[in-house]
């Protein structure tokens, strides 16, 4: 990104990650590093008649060799097709320079013609240390806290709720700040944060602080098994407005994570859920919703998918691009065949029960254990199925 900035040649691009990580400070900062006029659109409260504006003001403003403008659209996730199609041409011309924002999965929510035209950089979650660091920032610059005298006693909490988002964090520390008078010394330690948290009304905000935190506590509570408190946090969602789409898609997360191969047959309900909520609006929707996390809140957990991917990747980031076994390679062509490609390869239908013993992994790794069935029916089904195959050749 920096090596980009220096260049001065920058293309469309779209930051996304969680809330208070900088992306539109940094979108400001490439404005004013590049000198280019800057325009900024909200999904929320712009239109198509406000795109075509600013794409017409930026035409206007063209002269040979001069850099196109930058528009920024915060929360891009939230444009319709129709409004991310009018950005199109403008950005294929280059017209305009377009960064977006987004808290949510470019893939899903923007639209491939304008994807496929736009970089996409993942920003992550502040961690401890720059926490710290805005804090000391905060304290050692802001001209109204410079006037309070801030004693910082402990800062665990107030790291822990801030949940690496620098906004969240300022506005912790102004919650505390304001909960004393003028002519108190101020003490920011682990009690007086978590007090004023509480004290705080409690309201969901899809846009703000509690959107994670709820989402968290929705998908916690189905994967600990409990349909109660997983409908009660869905209709938090619900009540605050939160996009149907978005809880669906965790849905289909969760089905394949956290439920998996106890219970294949979720992930289907999960994506039968997701694309009947796309055809059916409000408020029938939260009715199949209900259904759904029902279901998934009272079905067997296996995570074994999860953790044979997992496992599996890290496998190959340590041990590299092995060979592919000669009898497992392709062999279209006579040269292959007589290099041996193919050669000795088991066709397992010509076999009883189809199948028939042999090696599918490269010979250095051969005999390593990814997937562990775990302890439910379905998997245990599967566990004996594995034994009377392999018998002990795959083993922890």
């Amino acid at each position: 990104m920096r090596k980009i900035i220096e260049s001065g040649n920058i293309p469309s691009f779209i930051l996304w990650g969680p809330p208070g990580v900088g992306k539109t400070t940094l979108a400001k900062i490439i404005a004013n590093t590049l000198e280019r006029p800057f325009y900024t659109l909200s999904a929320v409260s712009s239109g198509v008649k406000d795109v075509r504006e600013v794409i017409k003001k930026a035409k206007s403003q063209a002269f040979f060799n001069r850099p196109n403008p930058i528009l920024f659209i915060d929360e891009i996730h939230r444009f319709s097709k129709s409004q991310q199609d009018s950005l199109l041409g403008a950005v294929e011309e280059g017209v305009i320079t377009l960064i977006g924002a987004t808290t949510e999965n470019p893939s899903f929510e923007v639209i491939s013609p304008l994807l496929s035209r736009c970089q996409v950089y993942v920003l992550k979650s502040l961690e401890k240390k720059d926490l710290e660091q805005l804090l000391k920032n905060a304290l050692e610059n802001d001209l109204e806290l410079l006037k309070k005298k801030i004693k910082i006693e402990e800062t665990n909490a107030l790291f822990l709720h801030s949940g690496g988002d620098a906004r969240k964090l300022l506005n912790i520390i102004e919650l505390v700040v304001n909960s004393f008078s003028e002519k108190e010394e101020i003490i920011i330690n682990d009690e007086n944060v978590v007090r004023n948290l509480q004290s705080k009304l409690a309201t969901y905000d899809k846009n703000g602080e509690m959107h994670y935190d709820i989402i968290s506590a929705f998908i916690k509570s189905i994967r600990g098994s409990d349909p109660n408190a997983a409908v009660y946090w869905l209709a938090r969602m619900i009540e605050g407005g939160e996009d149907v789409k978005f809880i669906a898609r965790r849905l289909i997360i969760l089905a394949s994570e956290d439920i998996g191969l106890a219970n294949p047959n979720a992930l289907l309900i999960a994506n039968n859920c997701f694309s009947a909520v796309n055809v059916i609006g409000f408020p029938e929707s939260r009715i199949i919703l209900s259904e759904a996390t029902i279901y998934l809140a009272n079905s067997p957990k296996s995570n074994s998918a999860y953790q044979a991917i997992n496992q599996a990747q890290e496998l190959v980031k340590k041990t590299g691009n092995l060979p592919v076994p000669l009898h497992l390679r392709n062999s279209p062509t006579k040269l292959m065949k007589e290099l041996g490609y193919g050669k000795d390869y088991k066709y397992s239908h010509s076999y009883k029960d189809n199948f028939v013993e042999q090696e599918f992994l490269p010979n250095e790794i051969k005999n390593t254990l990814l997937y562990e069935p775990q302890n439910n029916p379905h998997e245990n089904k599967t566990k004996d199925l594995i034994k009377k195959r392999w018998g002990n050749k795959y083993k922890k």
